[in-house]
């Protein structure tokens, strides 16, 4: 049924139980994993008096060697389960916009991600990319939830 499928990853693991079924899954329908991962960087807030500066160049350098980290594993595991897999990353403050970017721009017709499954307060407050990809999504979007809910 779908033969390409962008898997986003932020390296941890409930995203690996989410890599693990996208890549058994593709093997069983032939096909392709596209592992992706965004860096997402930290606004900068204004200096204050006696606050310390993080450098936006060596914070960012550091979250892009994750990124590359984590779709690296990915590859390694589906070439472990025999199958094909392509790694990008992107650097974003918005990561599910690059997520549905990606889905576009590498031709995937299904996005395979994990959900915390926050409920409550705890969703409204830590947000949830998966809930924004779900939403603006205009292909189908797989959600592998644990199960039970993070709190």
């Amino acid at each position: 049924m779908y033969k390409k499928i962008l898997v986003p990853t932020d390296g941890s693991a409930l995203a690996d139980q989410a890599v693990t079924a996208a890549i058994d899954y593709a093997r069983c329908a032939g096909a392709v994993v596209v592992a992706f991962s965004v860096a997402q960087p930290y606004p900068m807030l204004p200096m204050v008096d006696g606050a310390m500066m993080i450098d936006p160049v060596v914070d960012s350098a550091e979250l892009q060697r994750l990124a590359r980290q984590a779709v690296d594993a990915i590859a390694r595991t589906a070439q472990a389960a025999g199958v094909a897999c392509e790694t990008h990353t992107s650097l974003s403050f918005v990561p599910y916009e690059e997520i549905i970017r990606a889905a576009g721009e590498y031709g995937c017709d299904v996005i395979f991600m994990a959900s915390h499954g926050r409920r409550g307060l705890s969703r409204l407050l830590a947000g949830s990319q998966t809930q924004k990809v779900l939403a603006y999504s205009s292909i189908p979007v797989m959600v592998l939830r644990p199960a039970s809910p993070v709190p």
